[in-house]
Formats: C-alpha cells, sequence, structure tokens
C-alpha cells in the first residue's frame, strides 16, 4: 500500500472525526503501521502499544498463557488486546470495556477488533461495570484516558478496592497512568502506599515514555 509507504517519511491521516468524548479521534499512518490518536495523546498502536507490551512482558507472557479471563477497562483502538492474541497467543477470554462506541466503530474498521472471537466488547462506563460486574479476572488492565486527562475516580479507595475484589488469587493489575506533572508523581506514590502489602504485592515500572507511568499489583494473599 502506497499511503504506509509514504508514511515512513511522512504521517498520513486517514481519518478525523469529532468524538463526544475524545474531542478529537485521527486515524494515521505512520512509520508503516496503523495509530489512533487523540487530539494529544496516542491512544493505541504506536508508544501506547509499545508501553502496554513492556508491562506484560514484566507480568511474564508464561504466566498470562495460563490465564483464563482478562478485563480490559479503556479499549480504544484494542493495541493490547492485539499483542495479547497475536503476539502472546492468549487463548483465553477477553471483556473490553469501551465508554465511547465511536471507538469501537473505529477499531472495527481499521483494526479488524470484531474479528477476535474470544473478545466480548462491552459499551459502558468502567465505573459502572466493575460497581456491578460479579466476575473475577486474572489480569485486569486499566488503560482509560480522555485524551490526556484521567478520571479521578481511578485512584479513589472506594474503586480500588472493588478492582481488587474482582481478582482472582495470584492475578495481577495493569495500571497505565499519564504523568504531566509533579502533583501526577505524588499521585502515583499515594496510590501505591494506601495498598495493603500484606494482600498484594505493588511496583511502578522504570519509565519507557516519558509521560507514561506503569503500576502492576499482584493478588499474593
Amino acid at each position: 500500500m502506497i499511503q504506509k509507504l509514504f508514511s515512513y517519511l511522512l504521517p498520513i491521516k486517514i481519518y478525523k472525526k469529532k468524538s463526544s468524548r475524545s474531542k478529537i479521534i485521527e486515524v494515521t499512518w505512520a512509520n508503516g503501521e496503523l495509530v489512533l490518536d487523540s487530539e494529544n495523546t496516542n491512544y493505541s498502536y504506536g508508544s501506547l502499544q509499545r508501553i502496554l507490551r513492556y508491562g506484560l512482558r514484566n507480568i511474564g507472557y508464561d504466566n498470562i498463557l495460563k490465564m483464563e479471563h482478562v478485563l480490559l477497562l479503556g479499549v480504544a483502538g484494542g493495541s493490547v488486546i492485539k499483542t495479547l492474541v497475536d503476539e502472546i497467543k492468549y487463548k483465553g477470554k477477553i471483556t473490553g470495556v469501551e465508554i465511547d462506541p465511536e471507538m469501537i466503530q473505529i477499531a472495527n474498521q481499521y483494526f479488524n477488533l470484531d474479528k477476535i472471537s474470544q473478545l466480548e466488547i462491552v459499551i459502558e462506563d468502567a465505573f459502572e461495570f466493575v460497581l456491578k460486574t460479579s466476575k473475577k479476572y486474572d489480569l485486569i488492565i486499566i488503560d482509560i484516558f480522555e485524551d490526556i486527562n484521567m478520571p479521578n475516580f481511578l485512584f479513589e479507595t472506594f474503586f480500588t478496592n472493588k478492582i481488587f475484589s474482582l481478582m482472582n488469587q495470584k492475578s495481577f493489575l495493569l495500571f497505565n497512568t499519564m504523568i504531566l506533572d509533579e502533583a501526577h508523581n505524588i499521585r502515583n506514590a499515594k496510590y501505591i502506599s494506601e495498598i495493603n502489602a500484606e494482600m498484594y504485592s505493588a511496583k511502578m515500572l522504570p519509565r519507557i515514555e516519558i509521560h507514561n507511568e506503569l503500576i502492576i499489583i499482584q493478588k499474593v494473599a
């Protein structure tokens, strides 16, 4: 495809739309791959896929292959789903929760998300989904942004405790956060400090992208 070839020289935008949830959504050929961006940040593929792949590697591909059910809060274009299915060869169930139906339409059209048979997409606010579900998961991935903003509820004790209640024994939480200023550094440090160390092990991974910090939590008791 000629656009793919030319994208190694210059990004080529092939789709742009205003979204009620994400302001601007763009699909672009960049360095030979399709990426999904909002107005100010990468939403799927590109740098975000590298970040979440790095987190999954730290959890361990062998561990992931043994899992039965993965929950993804914040789907966007579904790049982490593609990593799970295409690269890790994960065969278990994946439930993806996405608040923006327009995002899923784009993910299906440009990234073939609807071709993944083991994937169930739920169009719902992640907070509401977490409150209602009674299922347990082996891996929960939180990747929720509205452009460069993260909803406050993600860091509230009530929501964190509800997330923890959905984790199976020895299961993992992979939390992608954005750091734009010192207040965000303090927020993340506070989040880690409030986790019960007798029941959960928690670590922040060294950053591979300047503004993204991954937190990995494992249920140990």
